[in-house]
């Protein structure tokens, strides 16, 4: 379904919601996302909670772009503003505006096929570390 293997790491749920990398670099990453009948809501449009999958996963790895030691990004807070219903094909951009020692302040948007902006989000993200090795 999905396709995560350029994050580097292995994310699930994003692989079940069929999110698919496109591109990364340091502080921007794009993906994409097909709206299944199976993500859709009684309206047949996307339910608002694969969207904002979407932008978590999105944001989420935005953030830990910034830092090739973190191991993944934990959402502390996030929120989205829905503008427009979304159908078909999807693209989110994530984008890290400002970072501290572990926390990461990053904006994101879902854009249609046609490039209209569907929903826009703000977000806090904790980098994860690998644990010190102990001797």
């Amino acid at each position: 379904m999905g396709d995560t293997e350029g994050f580097g790491i292995t994310i699930p749920f994003a692989d079940l919601l069929g999110i698919r990398w496109i591109a990364d670099e340091p502080g921007h990453v794009t993906v994409g996302m097909t709206v299944r009948p199976d993500l859709m809501n009684s309206w047949h449009v996307a339910h608002g909670g694969s969207v904002m999958s979407l932008l978590d996963v999105t944001c989420g790895m935005s953030a830990k772009s910034l830092d090739p030691t973190a191991n993944g990004a934990t959402t502390v807070e996030l929120k989205v503003n829905f503008l427009a219903s979304a159908t078909g094909e999807l693209v989110a951009e994530g984008h890290a505006r400002r970072a501290g020692r572990s926390l990461v302040f990053v904006e994101g948007e879902v854009r249609d096929a046609a490039g209209q902006v569907l929903a826009k989000a703000t977000g806090t993200f904790k980098l994860r570390h690998p644990p010190a090795a102990t001797h």
